[in-house]
């Protein structure tokens, strides 16, 4: 491994926020107007600028963006390659609908042990569908690896990650030796764009495709069958009432202290 570094970066495809969100008939969200998760891109821009400190790709860093989901989740991948990711890896399979947490970890965490000699897996604090925060630890238990999560920083001295994460009032600096699994906050950096070079070069890079098979999982494993938590119904959210008005006769003051305390916000 030497003092180059390969990194695998977890990156998923997630329905932009800037629409509404949809249930499905299976209970899942609707993912046909979706992207990069933008925690993901902090998480990426980390990894890259790890990479460049030490010569980039062409000194033999690597930075894998690392999928799994549907063929649309390829769209993911591409965005990551355009940004910087030397090469990527998709998982999928038709069975992975409905996986959760534990079943994702899962998955991944048999990718990883596919792609070998990982020295840093590094992923967003959160994804923006699900928001548990939960796979990165569980990918760490899985593949017996020292977490360091929630990362202000992330720096790699020799063969030991280093982070600092941020407390309320403080902030804690805490360390482990590589391999790791990382999960840094949206206050680590400023992610850059794709820019013109970059699409050009993603078009000659590499995705490998994995199906469950290739992993040596079954379907039992994963979707709902492997899920350790399901949803049991879903309503569309309720349409927007109109706001309480306060006339300002001299005494709105006294009408907004009144209405915040009935609402107990005050």
């Amino acid at each position: 491994m030497g003092d180059t570094l390969k990194i695998v970066v977890l990156v998923k495809h997630v329905p932009d926020a800037q629409f509404d969100r949809h249930i499905g008939p299976d209970r899942t969200l609707e993912r046909s107007e979706s992207i990069l998760s933008e925690l993901d891109e902090y998480a990426l821009e980390a990894a890259l600028q790890l990479s460049e400190a030490r010569g980039g790709e062409k000194a033999g860093n690597q930075v894998i963006a690392l999928t799994m989901g549907t063929a649309d989740a390829a769209n993911a991948l591409k965005k990551a390659l355009q940004i910087g990711a030397s090469s990527g890896v998709h998982v999928t399979d038709e069975a992975l609908a409905g996986s959760d947490a534990w079943a994702t970890s899962l998955v991944l965490a048999a990718a990883l042990r596919a792609i070998g000699d990982v020295d840093l897996i590094v992923a967003g604090m959160a994804s923006t569908d699900g928001e548990t925060s939960l796979v990165p630890a569980q990918l760490a238990e899985r593949l017996g690896l020292p977490q360091l999560t929630f990362a202000s920083s992330l720096e790699v001295e020799g063969r030991t990650a280093v982070i600092r994460r941020d407390g309320g009032t403080t902030s804690d600096t805490v360390e482990a030796d590589l391999p790791a699994v990382v999960s840094v906050t949206d206050q680590i950096n400023e992610p850059r764009y794709p820019n013109f070079k970059g699409i050009l070069a993603a078009k000659k890079k590499k995705i490998a495709t994995f199906s469950l098979a290739d992993l040596g999982l079954d379907a039992g494993q994963v979707g709902s069958a492997g899920a350790l938590t399901r949803v049991e119904q879903a309503e569309p959210r309720p349409a927007r009432t109109a706001g309480t008005i306060i006339t300002d006769e001299g005494d709105a003051g006294v009408k907004l202290v009144d209405f915040l305390a009935a609402q107990k916000l005050v």
